[in-house]
């Protein structure tokens, strides 16, 4: 018998299996790795809701409640990280990340000094770095490695995540195995990735501090280091997963990755620390934390901590802290909230790093928001620039078990990035970047948000409190140097729009089939998208992610 809650959404992957192959193509036989879940020690976080009328912040991992699912367990350890964590920059590490290519942006992106000098330097954006979900778990070929046997899998690791359809929908962009110290490569390109796309640095969720998410942390800060000494890693050891009351353990990590260079310092030579959900420890706690930092190590803390309810805590810690953030909400209704929040973190006197967010559904969890294609992406950027944030948080880069990520994924390309390099321009610059190409983004569920799965899944997700409703749409968003008409495709469903110059956003009703647009002017086209994942009304397990691709990049 299934326990559903109520019927909800996927859509199959049918083209995943040909897609994979295709890294096949250019990639080389699969290295040796031992198989493992990465999600050791990985947060179980209880949000609290702000308001009727506002979304529910949550959290990396986070559950709806105490009697959520329990984060996975490990199958098998992996072998320790070798190299970086103990020397820095190992040798035999070679980083194969390719550049953005020319013309896949609707505009031409500053390089990074001048985003990062002057007035533009002092707004600052960083993503959010989930240590379970690297490039790469055991350096496999993409058709065979841990993502695709035991993460997309319904029946994956056993089983274990059957009940709601497999832990992931999406997956990291596959990359080639490589040689030598492929770990410390892959998150190299990483930051690669990041910086190219305008980002200053990750702030890095501290899940633990041993085993591998520790590894990893010391490792990213290595990598960091070695591929821009100016790409900055902010700390934000997460509250709601470290198991440690003594303020001195603590202490004592933050040392241990504050000695490498890459470690945000502001100008003053301060340690940026931002925990996540601060006020799982009270003031005083937090106090002894930056006492011994300095007592014993030397170190100065900046202290900007991120609440889940910025409102009942922001008062008791002011005396403390540089500056307040939050974890926010996912959908693109309740966003004024930030005007308040932010007004009041400079009526302290502190300064705001404002989140921004894509997208965000949880099938171990059961729970979604309605992100409104790109709608929530577009609203949280305009928030940022109006409100006058002073930092930026993406939420996240790569927390694929929430849907939250920005970063380069299989079913979302470099599309949600490249639209975060426009805005985040505007954010830095104070001007809107002129379009000087046409480009479209094509955003659509590969489902009905309506549809039942008919496999074994017995969880499937419901909207969270205060989440705009659900929608069944198709969304042709364009960047055009000048009006066009823009023709469109969905299902067998043809139609045609005229578009202004500047962004345009157009919704078409989702049917079955795949979609694709183009963009004619003059009689002659000048851009197109084909969105190739089939949209379905019956489906055998539930995906409320979007998907997206761009007509700036080869598909």
């Amino acid at each position: 018998m299934s326990h559903r809650r109520r019927p909800a959404v996927r859509g199959g992957r049918p083209l995943l299996a040909l897609l994979l192959s295709g890294f096949l193509l250019v990639g080389v036989c699969a290295a040796t790795g031992i198989a493992w879940d990465p999600l050791s020690g990985a947060p179980a976080q209880n949000a609290t809701a702000q308001g009727a009328s506002v979304p529910q912040p949550t959290g990396p991992g986070s559950g709806p409640g105490a009697g959520g699912p329990s984060a996975p367990q490990p199958e098998q350890s992996p072998a320790p990280t070798k190299g970086a964590a103990a020397k820095g920059n190992p040798e035999g590490a070679v980083d194969s990340g390719a550049a953005r290519p020319a013309g896949a942006l609707p505009f031409d992106l500053p390089q990074p000094a001048a985003l990062r000098s002057g007035e533009a330097g002092r707004k600052l954006v960083f993503a959010h770095y989930f240590t379970p979900y690297p490039l790469s778990l055991d350096n496999a070929a993409a058709d065979r490695d841990y993502y695709t046997r035991n993460y997309l899998n319904p029946d994956g690791e056993s089983g274990k995540h059957g009940r709601y359809g497999g832990l992931l929908r999406d997956r990291p962009l596959p990359v080639t195995p490589k040689s030598g110290d492929w770990e410390y490569a892959n998150l190299q390109q990483e930051v690669r990735t990041a910086r190219a796309a305008g980002i200053d640095g990750f702030t890095l969720d501290l899940l633990s501090l041993s085993g591998k998410n520790w590894d990893r942390s010391n490792l990213l800060m290595a990598a960091a280091r070695s591929v821009d000494p100016a790409f900055k890693i902010m700390l934000m050891p997460d509250m709601t997963s470290l198991k440690t009351d003594d303020p001195r353990v603590l202490a004592e990590a933050l040392a241990t990755l504050a000695d490498a260079s890459a470690a945000h310092r502001l100008p003053d030579g301060r340690l940026v620390v931002s925990p996540f959900k601060a006020e799982a420890k009270n003031v005083a706690w937090w106090t002894e934390v930056i006492r011994i930092l300095k007592a014993d190590h030397g170190i100065r803390t900046a202290f900007v901590p991120l609440f889940l309810d910025f409102g009942a805590h922001s008062g008791d810690f002011a005396p403390i802290s540089h500056g307040f953030s939050e974890w926010g909400s996912r959908s693109y209704v309740g966003q004024e909230s930030s005007t308040r929040d932010v007004q009041r973190a400079h009526g302290m006197g502190k300064i705001w790093m404002q989140p921004v967010s894509v997208q965000d559904a949880r099938p171990n969890q059961g729970i979604y928001d309605e992100a409104g294609n790109t709608a929530t992406l577009r609203a949280t950027w305009t928030r940022v620039i109006e409100d006058g944030a002073d930092w930026v948080q993406l939420t996240t880069w790569n927390d694929y078990s929430e849907g939250s990520q920005f970063a380069p994924s299989l079913h979302n390309g470099h599309a949600y990035l490249d639209l975060t390099s426009y805005y985040l321009t505007r954010f830095k610059t104070g001007g809107w970047p002129k379009i000087v190409r046409d480009t479209l983004y094509l955003t659509s569920r590969t489902q009905f948000a309506a549809a039942d799965p008919t496999g074994d899944q017995s969880l499937v997700m419901s909207l969270r409190k205060g989440s705009a409703p659900s929608r069944d749409t198709v969304e042709v968003l364009s960047f055009l140097t000048g009006p066009a008409a823009v023709r469109t495709t969905v299902g067998t469903a043809r139609s045609a729009h005229d578009a202004p110059a500047g962004i345009h956003s157009k919704l078409l009703p989702l049917k079955t089939g795949t979609s694709e647009a183009h963009v004619v002017r003059d009689g002659q086209p000048t851009a197109k998208v084909d969105l190739p994942y089939r949209v379905d009304h019956q489906v055998d397990v539930q995906d409320l992610q979007y998907y997206a691709a761009t007509s700036g990049r080869e598909p």
